[in-house]
């Protein structure tokens, strides 16, 4: 499992922040999880919410950019799971790109869970569910939330 190595960040002093949650619908037993649980450690940690959905994960990108101008952070959750064609390949990596470039275009950190597994199982061993070994919807929630507060720390500094 890739959660090997998982910093011990449970929570972030997120008070006075506003983190924009996007999640696809498709596979949506995972997804559906990955959002409630990002919504739950946003505001474990103070964080006010803007939440919505999207089709699948190939929509996220242009959602989460939107959210960028009005938040301080964004995470977007999803689920691909790998079929007969290489168009696993060509969704996973076109989000994965966009993410990343929407983080450093506007400077808004953006969490990525998007899972993105070779079968279902994997999807629910790493969605949070009950006896699961990750949370990436909580996770990729807690590294966004971090990433801002020390973004903010450092505009104080610098």
């Amino acid at each position: 499992m890739s959660g090997a190595g998982l910093p011990a960040v449970e929570t972030v002093d997120a008070q006075g922040l506003t983190v924009g949650i996007v999640t696809a619908l498709w596979n949506a037993d995972i997804c559906d999880r990955l959002h409630q649980h990002a919504i739950d450690a946003a505001q474990q940690c103070g964080a006010s919410v803007i939440e919505t959905r999207v089709v699948g994960a190939l929509e996220l990108s242009v959602v989460a950019q939107k959210l960028a101008t009005h938040c301080d952070a964004v995470v977007a959750n999803g689920c691909v799971i790998k079929g007969g064609t290489p168009h696993f390949d060509y969704v996973c990596d076109s989000v994965t790109q966009a993410l990343t470039r929407i983080a450093l275009d506007t400077g808004v950190p953006v969490g990525n869970g998007v899972l993105t597994c070779n079968t279902h199982e994997q999807a629910v061993a790493r969605s949070g569910a009950p006896g699961a070994a990750e949370d990436k919807g909580r996770e990729a929630t807690l590294a966004a939330l971090h990433t801002a507060v020390t973004l903010r720390q450092l505009d104080q500094q610098l």
